[in-house]
């Protein structure tokens, strides 16, 4: 589909069908195939760049059988314990004398007192329980620990 001219036609008063001297009206039809092309680049554009946009720290967490927590109106805060030892918030290292001051700093700001924890599944329980101290101390008493969905239940009819 293209603009185009089309002659009228008509009558017959010894003018061969045209009228207004020899001009031609326009088409008055909306061409809408560039717009579709143009919608249909920008879809592939977001479904290859949407799963690019997951950001984290990367850590091997533990299985477990529980649901996931409902979902917040806020970006989640997240502080990320490594295999390593080293505290991640967000996506930037913090020293471990930092960060309930950081923390503290972080909740006054927010309007949730929701964090979640994730940690390493080779990381000992100690050390886990010392940063979820910490959090409670920076201001966040709803701490949700994060796991991989499909591992072990307690349940007898799983067989586990």
């Amino acid at each position: 589909m293209g603009a185009g001219v089309i002659a009228s036609g008509g009558g017959g008063s010894g003018r061969r069908g045209r009228r207004h001297g020899g001009r031609a009206r326009p088409m008055s039809e909306i061409n809408v195939t560039p717009f579709v092309d143009v919608m249909l680049v920008l879809l592939i554009i977001f479904m290859v760049a949407a799963p690019l946009m997951v950001v984290g720290v990367p850590v091997e967490l533990p299985k477990t059988a529980a649901r996931s927590l409902p979902s917040e109106q806020e970006e989640p805060l997240t502080v990320t314990v490594t295999a390593d030892g080293r505290i991640m918030l967000q996506t930037s290292e913090v020293a471990g004398t930092e960060l309930i001051d950081k923390l503290r700093a972080i909740a006054t700001e927010r309007s949730s007192n929701r964090i979640y924890l994730r940690a390493d599944g080779g990381v000992p329980y100690a050390d886990v329980v010392t940063v979820m101290g910490a959090l409670n101390r920076g201001g966040f008493q709803n701490i949700g620990l994060v796991t991989d969905s499909g591992g072990p239940s307690m349940s007898r009819e799983a067989g586990n």
